[in-house]
């Protein structure tokens, strides 16, 4: 990335010319980091992952239950392509004064941030992801804030289910339970969020904005192993308290952000607060009134047949319904609809290849490439949008045996349940835009190891998976022309200052040095 050595003049100059109300300089896209979050060992099995994602989905049911300007922030970006041996993403994010830095997972199936916070009652203290841990002290913070049930905010993350008041002189606590019987609980507190602003061609400059989080200190279950510990959550939800609704409510930040996962290779990704442009987008509207980002899947295709599915078994109710989630490492289909796809999947293979069941999964043994063996797979959406899957979006590898590939099929059956959850495995290697604003949601198959477009105001940045950064002519003018207007004004003051205190030489020596 190129760093005009220039960089810490022209950031006074913008200062002194823009002077927001709040804490914040700079403005989005916001581009955060993706990692993994389960040990990349390659020992990660199916019933681990599928473990791992019933305790995010008893989160996301019981939600049913009860009804409940120009600028990047670029991070680098780790991970694997193996599901075997990663699990969900996660990102750093500084909090705090001075600033301190927290791993967090990334996860659009919820909506709040929190951290671990000192005294944490089961939290843990090591990661087997090889980072180190910290933990989060409002009272060494100046800059802290408790959240109280008289607070506004408060009463109105209650309304989502997402809070809790004993009465109106306690601090806002909330907590959270997963299904396997994992929780956290903790209180709501104020402060700094910090992100590196670009705000011209590579040049960066420290921005921040007040956030609310939550502070754990309470965690059971699986949250307490060491094993994929990280510091929190990073919740991408639609409610009042997640980070994207914060800093859009802020005026900072727009309504919308979009990721792109890589599958292939070392894996990695790019998330962005702002919207990828890119031909090919096709985009599906957000069901309403929901808590998650649901859509309307209306049928499934297996190689151009459309398989004999009543559509109300993936129609949105009280538990029922298809969710996008970053969250979840595979892809969860409908009771009903999980025997007709892989009864359709198992047919359309040639007769040659041989199939069996490992552990409830339908498995192949093949000798050749399995975009030549299996089918494509559509999923139909309202709005004409089809999210079409290559075969390794819907089939696992599982090693070999006597010299044949084993392949599995990834999607799994939710028991009892109406739920279609579309995790990492279908996500991987797309584009996917979630629009609040315009509630829809887009996607488009892409090489997420390739730059990115992200629009701005007045144009388009591009975003490198390896972190580089480059900005348009019509941008990089707009930001000249602001930087002469500002600079103009700065020294016509500076004059001013220096006649009245005979001064001149002095002070403008000092501003060249």
């Amino acid at each position: 990335m190129r760093v005009f050595r220039g960089a810490g003049a022209l950031i006074f100059v913008l200062c002194c010319v823009i002077s927001p109300a709040e804490r914040v300089s700079g403005g989005f896209p916001v581009t955060l980091s993706l990692e993994r979050s389960i040990p990349l060992n390659g020992n990660t099995g199916l019933e681990e992952l599928k473990a791992w994602d019933r305790a995010r989905h008893g989160r996301i049911l019981q939600s049913y239950e009860s009804g409940g300007g120009g600028g990047v922030v670029d991070f680098p970006v780790d991970g694997s392509a193996d599901p075997f041996a990663v699990g969900l993403y996660f990102t750093r994010v500084k909090l705090g004064s001075p600033p301190k830095e927290f791993y967090v997972q990334i996860d659009s199936g919820s909506d709040i941030l929190w951290v671990n916070c000192d005294s944490c009652n089961g939290c843990p203290t090591s990661s087997g992801l090889g980072i180190p841990l910290q933990f989060f002290n409002p009272g060494t913070s100046p800059s802290a804030k408790a959240i109280y049930c008289s607070d506004q905010v408060c009463a109105a993350a209650i309304q989502t289910a997402e809070a809790s008041c004993s009465s109106q002189a306690s601090q806002c606590t909330y907590q959270f339970q997963y299904g396997d019987g994992s929780g956290t609980s903790g209180y709501f507190v104020s402060d700094v969020f910090y992100f590196d602003t670009v705000i011209g061609e590579s040049v960066t400059a420290n921005s921040s904005a007040p956030l609310i989080f939550g502070c754990s200190n309470y965690q059971s279950g699986d949250l307490t192993k060491p094993d994929r510990a990280v510091d929190g959550i990073l919740g991408l939800g639609q409610h009042q308290l997640s980070m994207v609704s914060q800093l859009a409510m802020k005026g900072i930040a727009p309504r919308i952000f979009s990721h792109c996962l890589k599958g292939r290779e070392n894996g990695g990704g790019i998330l962005v607060l702002g919207e990828i442009v890119e031909p090919g987008i096709v985009y599906s509207p957000l069901v309403p009134g929901q808590p998650h980002y649901n859509l309307n899947l209306q049928s499934i295709a297996v190689n151009g047949q459309i398989l004999s599915i009543d559509p109300t078994v993936f129609a949105t109710s009280r538990n029922r319904g298809t969710i996008v989630d970053s969250g979840t490492t595979l892809a969860y289909l409908a009771e009903e609809a999980y025997g007709p796809f892989v009864n359709a999947l198992t047919a359309s293979v040639s007769p040659t290849v041989r199939s069996f069941t490992s552990k409830g999964n339908q498995c192949f043994l093949i000798t050749s490439s399995v975009g030549e063996l299996f089918p494509p797979v559509s999923l139909n959406f309202e709005g004409g949008a089809s999210l079409v899957l290559k075969p390794e979006d819907y089939l696992l590898s599982g090693g070999y045996v006597e010299g044949a590939a084993i392949w599995c099929i990834g999607f799994q059956k939710v028991d009892g349940q109406g739920i279609t959850i579309l995790g990492d495995l279908v996500l991987k290697d797309k584009i996917f835009v979630y629009d609040l604003t315009r509630q829809r949601l887009g996607w488009a198959n892409y090489d997420c190891s390739l730059s990115v477009n992200v629009s701005l105001a007045s144009g388009k940045d591009e975003f490198i998976n390896a972190g580089q950064l480059s900005v348009s002519s019509s941008q990089l003018a707009s930001l000249n022309q602001l930087i002469v207007v500002g600079a103009a004004a700065l020294a016509a003051h500076l004059l001013l200052l220096v006649l009245i205190n005979g001064l001149a030489l002095a002070c403008i020596k000092t501003i060249i040095v």
